[in-house]
């Protein structure tokens, strides 16, 4: 079971993983064994070494300009859903949902996220 205040602490290790130099950080925010979806319809990454190589190729490094904010949707037993908002220094902006299960050490064991940008068809 994890608790609103455990997932918000949670999600302020990930910005500080995102930020950092290197994927050290993963450690103590993924377990070993992680899925990581970086999109519903993207084949699930398997593990940290996979994980450590998808962040290197997806970021721009610890001096990324951006701002986040995340509001907590709900929490249920070991899985919590959070509305995410990044706004890029490019001026580049997205708004995700993230579904995130824990383990029992408290570290994400499976990650899920639906990212949405402004430019992308509404489906209308």
């Amino acid at each position: 079971m994890v608790d609103r205040h455990r997932v918000l602490e949670w999600v302020a290790a990930y910005e500080h993983a995102w930020r950092a130099a290197g994927t050290a950080a993963l450690n103590d925010v993924f377990a070993p064994d992680v899925t990581y979806a970086p999109s519903p319809w993207a084949e699930r990454l398997r593990g940290l070494p996979e994980l450590r190589r998808f962040w290197e190729s997806e970021r721009d490094g610890p001096s990324e300009p951006f701002r986040m904010t995340s509001e907590i949707v709900v929490v249920d037993g070991p899985t919590a859903v959070v509305r995410v908002e990044v706004h890029y220094g490019d001026g580049e902006r997205w708004r995700d949902l993230w579904i995130v299960t824990f383990d029992a050490d408290g570290r994400c064991c499976a990650f899920e996220e639906w990212p949405f940008t402004p430019t992308q068809p509404d489906g209308h």
